[in-house]
């Protein structure tokens, strides 16, 4: 992903919350992406795993599972060698 592209989520708390695209995958037939919540050089990523609900809504939530969390890392990792990011 090369263009700059936003999404804008709605928290549990029904709080809006606008956050930077960096790259996107699928991985397994489920979409993951790789976000920032600024446009930052040292900004903190996160990676949401998509979740559909019912066909039309689409839900991202943050990966609970340590190994999945490790393998879709390695994956954007190596998606964006040439960027230095840490996925802790």
């Amino acid at each position: 992903m090369n263009n700059e592209e936003y999404i804008t989520f709605l928290t549990a708390d029904n709080e809006e919350v606008s956050l930077k695209v960096i790259e996107q995958t699928m991985v397994n037939n489920t979409n993951y992406l790789l976000v920032a919540a600024s446009d930052e050089d040292e900004a903190d990523a996160m990676i949401l795993k998509e979740i559909s609900e019912n066909g039309d809504d689409v839900c991202y939530e943050e990966i609970d599972d340590d190994i999945e969390y490790e393998a879709i890392a390695k994956v954007f990792g190596e998606l964006l060698e040439d960027y230095d990011i840490d996925l802790e």
